[in-house]
């Protein structure tokens, strides 16, 4: 089977996404500790309640739990029907306080906004630095569960339930997974032990995992040397979509200098959406298709790391993956006249396309080329051979579909042929026994 295998993919461009999965446990309490009794006095500042501060301190007979939450977090914001529908159900047995770090503003906007309206009766504390202190975590949604007036737990929202709530209530054994930290800063799963060895020196490492780690978010990082040379890549709780993609980009700037998108990849699999994470009906991710994945090499090995990875993830990730020639119908973007209408004024550079109106200015046409690719529900991959190397000026009325584009090219004799070309493209297939 044959397919381009499209979808909103998460784009690195390519930083430590912001996690959507919790993953700290609170280091200066440890489970099991009494609560300060600072925790039940100290005012809050809190939103969508008739006081401007609240405290906890009629609280301590009740199950408190603590919910880390911010606007922008998407798993924070799937979580909050659940956390409104459990304080309702227990009422009094239980306190859940969602806290946040924003200001009033952010929340205040979150919640007259057309999402948030939902959530208008939620009480939430802003600006908070005492709890976050109290409980130091590095993601959110991340939640610090206190009972008897004790640290009992720190999970991530995905264990907040009411079969667990009941559990914790009733003293039965708790089934609550733990969250703690996991840095990014050291390679992933390796052992402490190491850091006490002497004279060693770390040349290779690789770790591939199938499954979620809890203890850590959704993303990825560099490994760097002293003078700033990549050597090595970490991706956590990603699909094998995600981490293709991401040494896609590389392999394609190292190659072809070109911009790499999902056009440039060949879906040939009995079952593309093993690529893919499984999302539950609440939106949120089950984690069967997530994948940890760390590779290191030495310092003079750079230039090579990406291919390295991509020979490592054949190995065994059960597919493999290549980069070759293929034939693709492309839309060639050609000039139809020898006359120049596309040569720059100068100015700020700007480059708005595929937005209304689209525009180039004081800048390369491959700026065009590249968000054709990336930004617009079109299948065919773009392609320019004008052979214009200088910066351009252009203005269409925004990007349609292909015969409204054509004709807002006509103006700076410029088209779009349908051809079938040669094209370096990205193969996925499964792997032969």
């Amino acid at each position: 089977m044959k397919n381009i295998f499209c979808r909103g993919f998460m784009s690195f461009a390519f930083t430590i996404v912001a996690a959507t999965t919790s993953f700290a446990q609170n280091k200066s309490l440890k489970i099991g500790d009494s609560l300060p009794e600072s925790f039940w006095t100290t005012p809050l500042q809190v939103v969508n309640h008739p006081q401007k501060t609240i405290d906890l301190s009629e609280d301590k007979n009740k199950l408190v739990l603590i919910d880390f939450w911010s606007t922008w977090c998407s798993a924070c914001l799937i979580s909050l029907p659940k956390i409104e529908a459990l304080q309702q159900k227990f009422g009094d047995k239980v306190k859940i306080l969602p806290v946040s770090g924003q200001d009033k503003s952010a929340l205040d906007k979150f919640f007259t906004s057309s999402n948030g309206k939902k959530f208008k009766n939620m009480v939430s504390t802003y600006e908070d630095k005492k709890l976050h202190d109290l409980f130091p975590h590095a993601g959110v949604p991340f939640i610090i569960w206190i009972k008897d007036g004790k640290l009992f737990n720190s999970t991530d929202a995905g264990q907040l339930t009411e079969q667990t709530i009941n559990e914790v209530l009733n003293g039965d054994k708790s089934s609550l997974q733990t969250i703690i930290q996991m840095e990014r800063a050291r390679p992933l799963m390796l052992s402490e032990d190491y850091d006490r060895q002497r004279n060693v020196q770390l040349l290779n490492y690789s770790f591939f995992a199938k499954g979620q780690i809890p203890d850590i978010g959704a993303g990825g990082t560099y490994r760097k040397t002293a003078l700033g040379k990549i050597h090595g890549r970490q991706f956590t709780n990603l699909s094998l979509w995600d981490i293709y993609y991401a040494i896609g980009f590389e392999l394609f700037k190292q190659q072809e200098k070109a911009s790499f998108t999902e056009k440039r990849m060949i879906i040939e699999l009995k079952e593309p959406e093993q690529l893919m994470p499984i999302e539950r009906t609440d939106g949120s991710n089950d984690g069967i298709n997530l994948y940890n994945y760390e590779f290191i090499i030495p310092e003079q090995k750079s230039d090579s790391l990406y291919n390295y990875m991509l020979e490592d993830l054949n190995r065994y990730s059960g597919y493999t993956v290549t980069l070759e020639k293929r034939p693709v119908k492309c839309l060639v973007l050609v000039r139809t006249s020898t006359k120049d209408k596309l040569a720059t004024k100068g100015g700020d550079k700007r480059s708005t396309f595929p937005r209304t109106p689209s525009i180039l200015r004081n800048v390369p046409l491959k700026n065009m080329i590249n968000m054709l690719n990336g930004e617009i529900n079109i299948k065919e991959l773009f392609i320019d051979e004008t052979g214009y190397t200088g910066n351009v000026d252009i203005e269409v009325s925004g990007v349609k579909d292909i015969a409204t584009l054509k004709k807002e090219l006509q103006r700076y004799d410029l088209d779009l042929i349908p051809e079938e070309r040669d094209v370096l493209m990205m193969v996925i297939k499964d792997q032969r026994n």
